[in-house]
């Protein structure tokens, strides 16, 4: 049903850590490379236990910004499911984390799901470009929830 390739407006920028005698630092976006678009409005981490997914789900209105630095590696799942996109259809896989510290930067209406496949806790940082569930916490959370659809398309392998 899918076809796999890259997909249109999503953006995975490699990361540099910069490491010396005291640890290491990582940029994990920057006002000059980021679309005004996706700029991020607040930020969470969480960790995820090896072996663990989270999503499959997607957003109306909300870009996420994840940043996969490590301790753990991840796959991460993304479905185009926007059926006015130059690659509607389109499923990518990105490999990030320890191994490859990467941004990856997922437009609205692209379906999105990652799994710690490393062997150990895994963080991730989100940067979205929306207040989740709104000012003060009272808006409906912008959520497509697919993982608990069981004829969902959305398939994690």
């Amino acid at each position: 049903m899918f076809t796999n390739g890259k997909i249109h407006d999503v953006i995975v920028k490699n990361l540099t850590k910069f490491v010396d005698e005291r640890g290491w630092l990582v940029e994990l976006f920057r006002e000059d490379e980021i679309p005004a678009e996706f700029m991020p409005v607040m930020s969470y981490i969480s960790m995820t236990l090896p072996g663990i997914a989270r999503g499959p789900h997607e957003h109306v209105d909300q870009a996420d910004c994840f940043g996969f630095i490590g301790p753990s590696n991840f796959k991460v799942y993304l479905w185009d499911n926007r059926k006015a996109s130059p690659t509607y259809m389109v499923r990518q896989v990105v490999f990030a984390g320890q191994d490859s510290p990467r941004v990856v930067v997922i437009p609205p209406g692209v379906v999105h799901a990652y799994r710690n496949v490393g062997g150990k806790d895994g963080m991730v940082v989100n940067l979205p470009n929306r207040l989740f569930a709104g000012k003060g916490r009272k808006e409906p959370v912008d959520e497509i929830r697919h993982e608990e659809d069981a004829n969902s398309l959305f398939r994690l392998d």
